[in-house]
């Protein structure tokens, strides 16, 4: 199995050296262990699911600890949150950095538990699947910006994607990169049957896993859109509630992002729910039923699918770089507009993306086409009336050859400069 280097490896040994620990957030399959043998080949490590390990570290947490020692990798470490009051205690009497790498497939148990037990002693970051700069090899490891700044630096890393659709059907789990990678459908059929009897029955118990598998096609089918837990439990014939609780067992577990809308008092049309969006176009294509790279690109999902990688990939750039996006990227939708309604006034329009960097709001629009014209992008222009705020060079996403100027303060992006 050949070993494709990750982004954030200089994160992780940053962190891991000047933290007295660290947590390594991500969906399964994405590569935590992976990497984190790949960085520390000599750490020991144990497995919360494995239920030899489970009995002895709940008998006696502390003991268990200390016979293991430091540094030590604990992975599903959400699976035994009380091995974590005992690792404070560990934390509290070392003076050394690099004592544990914590890491879980369910974030927000995670996350729960190291911010109860462990604030201020532990480092937390959040890998995500493969990045194309990550396939294709390119060395440069920045946040996505429009500003001057990156774009300039950007283009001297510049590595041609080819089609794309390839990736975008394939997905971006790592073993789906492997010398020998195994069948996508097997993949696909094997992570989400894995998914279901592991981490959702965790969670909720599911007993009916048939239609918590519907509602994952739900979902999937409505990636890029804007949120509407009534209409998903209309398809799948549950109530409302039960959808909001179910989204956020896939948000947590790293299923999918929800996109949170950009609005204040200057913006009073804007609507004020998510957008959600599947984490990986790969299993998404394999919920919806796209069997081939060639149906998608040419089928009805293709403008949403599109829109998904290029988000995904944006946030990728972010979480690579050690960097928090939920602050910093939003979208921006009238309460005129419908997902049937393709107007762009300053009432009914869309902006794709907003990337808010040092109170500077840099307008997205993403297009699955190469020829791209600057009347897509007119909605920008709503962004003027937050006065609280400059609106800086926006962009339209696109699948052109090369970088081009549209008019002021427009420019017309491949998606290579992601």
């Amino acid at each position: 199995m050949s070993y494709i280097p990750r982004a954030i490896e200089e994160e992780i040994r940053k962190c891991f050296k000047t933290s007295k620990s660290l947590a390594i957030t991500g969906a399964r399959q994405v590569g935590k262990t992976t990497v984190t043998r790949y960085l520390y080949p000599d750490t020991r490590r144990i497995n919360m699911r494995d239920s030899f390990l489970y009995s002895a570290a709940k008998d006696d947490p502390l003991g268990f600890l200390k016979g293991y020692g430091t540094p030590l990798f604990i992975d599903e470490v959400q699976n035994a949150p009380f091995l974590l009051g005992e690792v404070k205690v560990v934390l509290d009497e070392a003076n050394a950095k690099g004592n544990y790498i914590f890491s879980g497939s369910q974030k927000w148990h995670l996350m729960k538990g190291l911010s109860e037990s462990l604030a201020g002693m532990v480092s937390v970051l959040e890998l995500p699947t493969l990045s194309m700069r990550e396939i294709t090899g390119v060395c440069f490891n920045k946040p996505f910006s429009l500003d001057n700044g990156y774009l300039n630096e950007r283009v001297t890393h510049l590595k041609n994607y080819g089609d794309v659709w390839e990736h975008i059907h394939r997905g971006f789990y790592p073993e789906l990169f492997d010398d020998n990678p195994r069948d996508w459908e097997r993949f696909y059929s094997d992570y989400v049957r894995t998914y279901l009897e592991k981490d959702v029955y965790d969670i909720l118990k599911v007993r009916d896993v048939n239609l918590f598998y519907r509602f994952l096609v739900s979902v999937a089918a409505r990636t890029g859109s804007v949120l509407n837990c009534f209409n998903i439990g209309q398809d799948i014939g549950v109530n409302g509630e039960t959808v909001r609780s179910w989204i956020g067992v896939l948000e947590r577990t790293g299923i999918v992002y929800l996109l949170q809308p950009y609005f204040n008092s200057h913006l009073t049309r804007a609507i004020k729910s998510p957008k959600i969006y599947f984490r990986d176009t790969g299993l998404a294509s394999y919920l919806t039923n796209w069997k081939t790279m060639e149906q998608l690109k040419a089928g009805a999902m293709n403008g949403a699918m599109f829109e998904t990688f290029v988000v995904n990939e944006i946030l990728k750039s972010y979480s690579n770089a050690g960097r928090d996006y939920s602050h910093c990227i939003y979208y921006y939708r009238g309460k005129g507009r419908t997902d049937t309604t393709r107007k762009n006034t300053d009432s009914d329009g869309e902006i794709d993306l907003i990337i808010d960097e040092n109170n500077v709001l840099y307008p997205i629009e993403i297009k699955k086409t190469g020829n791209v014209r600057a009347s897509m992008a007119s909605c920008f222009k709503t962004l003027d009336k937050d006065i609280s705020k400059k609106r800086g060079t926006g962009a339209i996403i696109c699948t052109c050859s090369d970088k081009v100027c549209l008019g002021e303060d427009l420019l017309a992006l491949p998606i290579e400069y992601i």
